[in-house]
């Protein structure tokens, strides 16, 4: 069932909003009764939502055990554009019928202690609480109140039994096969399997080696901790947990993380690949379409789970990792705030100025935060701009399409204000005076109409001026498959300088800059190689509208200075410069294929073929 799109079962969001309470609300005549009833719909509303939300990896899951390609990229899409959908069905229905949501403080104050007073005992009262505060943001859009993005409210009261999210498994060195399979049953997948009892014992060999760095000695008890929850995203399946082995003498622990990734192919599913490192585990986990859906619904316990196997990445993407990217803007913003609080200041971030948009960091933070130009500086490559909105528009876009791994999340903020005392001089005048239609200056607070926040990453060519051989040649060769993954989600970067494209601390290549990205299928490629030596005549290709993209010119426009290096991409992605490689991506794309990525390093893969 490779392209089919099944009648699964979800439920609908027409009826969403419970008219029979809206009718109480709207007959109620007193502020009391209206807070009150306000409170009620937004509960029902938010609870609809979240049931629907939660139904969808179940329905991811369904779609790995039956091989429904499709379904995986319409599913990522989905749960990525339902919150606000449902905020979009409310918002109108209210400004209707009580025009007093638009205006009326006291009515807001009310309703929200009743509200909080509704969800306190719920595990999931936080992201109500962020629920009823984006509805509150688009009510009052054409009043515009900037609000600190801080809850500092319901922060999910209660937590579940460390056992519903952690399976714990038992046994003793050296690991054998059979304690591998019941790690392979723990997502309780439906689907038969290629040769489960081969992949049980090759992930054993596998996992025996990996952890002869801890010292280990046959006979010692070993304990496996799984996330109870199977990981769906794109084509493939994925279980993460640590090993644990007993404690040496001095007491420090002696574990390993784990990761499988699982795939099903037309003859069933198997193991693609085995993680043991922490850095190649955080590559697997990167920026995408999302959200990698998980089955199991306590994201808090998961999200602090993920941070523990991979603490370089900031527990605020490991939230939005699985899909709970409002709590994660939540969390990023409050270790933005951390940051301040030790001292620290923003300022221009190091690197190459943006024509579009303004970067700016503090030294020791994991993120760069953005604001886009109201006009270009010079060097603008692109003709006339388009606009403030057209460029945000693009941003938002990559927060809606699968990114495949290769392109930072955007996390985008509006009407945040942060205060004046984290803002270096020089810059905050640069802001004001580049951003005045998104920065303005509110009682010692700089306030931001729109703001992009980015992990901090390193410029490809900083990175490589820098780098040891090595190093150098690990980004170069993840650079080309950056750019692969890309256009395997339909994504194109007109503007292939290397300068808009960054190294992460595990040297993994992202895509950061968004404003020259268009979809592949709706690029023109041509090619000059045809032609002849000394031939002068203009091309016909040169005549054409459009995004016109030669791939042959594709080193020269990565300005990779190194010879050794321009050797190295091409040795490792020789179909880049050809018109073959991107024009079967491109007819793939156009059949509603969904091409696979590269997640992991190919060499963690359990069989080469």
């Amino acid at each position: 069932m490779d392209d089919t799109t099944p009648d699964n079962a979800e439920p609908a969001q027409s009826d969403a909003i419970d008219f029979d309470l809206l009718d109480e609300l709207f007959r109620a005549d007193d502020l009391e009764q209206q807070a009150s009833g306000l409170a009620r719909v937004v509960l029902s509303v938010f609870e609809h939502y979240y049931a629907r939300s939660r139904h969808i990896p179940e329905l991811a899951k369904a779609a790995f055990e039956t091989r429904n390609w499709r379904e995986t990229v319409r599913l990522s899409r989905h749960r990525l554009t339902i919150y606000a959908a449902y905020l979009d069905q409310l918002t109108p229905v209210l400004r209707s019928g009580l025009p007093e949501v638009a205006t009326d403080e006291s009515l807001w104050e009310l309703a929200e202690r009743e509200f909080l007073a509704a969800i306190f005992h719920r595990y999931e009262a936080d992201f109500a609480f962020a629920f009823w505060h984006s509805l509150r943001r688009v009510l009052l859009e054409n009043e515009w109140r900037p609000i600190a993005y801080d809850s500092g409210a319901a922060e999910g009261r209660f937590r579940c039994v460390a056992e519903t999210v952690i399976g714990t498994l038992h046994g003793a060195l050296p690991i054998d096969a059979d304690l591998i399979r019941q790690v392979l049953d723990v997502p309780g997948l439906d689907a038969q399997w290629r040769d489960i009892e081969d992949d049980a014992r090759r992930v054993a060999q596998i996992v025996a080696a990996m952890l002869q760095r801890l010292e280990p000695h046959d006979g010692e008890p070993v304990r496996i901790e799984m996330a109870n929850a199977g990981f769906y995203r794109n084509r493939g399946a994925t279980l993460i947990g640590r090993i644990h082995l007993p404690p040496r003498s001095d007491g420090s622990p002696r574990q390993m993380p784990l990761m499988i990734a699982l795939l099903n192919g037309h003859d069933g599913i198997f193991v693609d690949a085995v993680l043991c490192e922490s850095d190649e585990i955080q590559y697997a986990f990167s920026s995408t379409l999302a959200n990698y859906h998980a089955t199991n619904p306590y994201y808090h316990e998961l999200a602090q789970f993920l941070a523990e196997l991979m603490p370089k990445r900031p527990l605020g993407l490991h939230y939005s990792t699985i899909g709970f990217h409002h709590l994660g803007k939540v969390a990023v913003m409050k270790e933005l705030l951390g940051d301040h609080a030790r001292g620290e200041t923003l300022d221009t971030a190091p690197g190459f100025r943006g024509t579009v948009a303004i970067g700016f960091s503090m030294p020791s933070s994991r993120y760069v935060l953005k604001i886009i130009r109201d006009r270009p500086t010079e060097g603008y490559k692109w003709g006339e701009f388009a606009g403030l909105n057209s460029v945000l528009d693009k941003y938002r876009l990559g927060h809606e399409m699968d990114r495949a791994g290769s392109m930072l999340d955007n996390i985008i903020y509006s009407n945040v204000k942060l205060d004046r005392a984290m803002f270096a001089p020089s810059l905050l005048d640069e802001l004001l005076e580049a951003g005045v239609e998104t920065v303005s200056l509110e009682r010692g607070a700089v306030v931001f109409k729109h703001l992009i926040v980015q992990l901090k990453l390193t410029p490809l060519p900083l990175f490589l001026a820098s780098a040891s051989h090595d190093e150098a040649r690990t980004a170069v060769i993840n650079l080309g498959d950056c750019i692969k993954n890309n256009a395997a989600a339909n994504i194109f970067n007109k503007d292939l300088d290397g300068r808009n494209y960054g190294v992460s601390g595990i040297l993994k290549v992202y895509l950061f800059d968004y404003d020259a990205v268009e979809p592949l299928t709706e690029v023109k490629v041509r090619t000059n190689a045809d032609r002849e030596p000394g031939e002068e005549d203009i091309p016909d290709w040169y005549f054409e509208d459009g995004t016109i993209f030669l791939p042959e010119e594709t080193i020269s426009g990565l300005r990779i200075d190194d010879a050794r290096l321009r050797r190295m991409f091409l040795d490792a992605h020789p179909d880049i410069t050809t018109v073959a490689y991107w024009e079967a991506m491109q007819q793939a794309l156009r059949e509603g294929k969904v091409p696979p990525v590269r997640s992991y390093p190919a060499a963690r893969r359990l069989r080469r073929d």
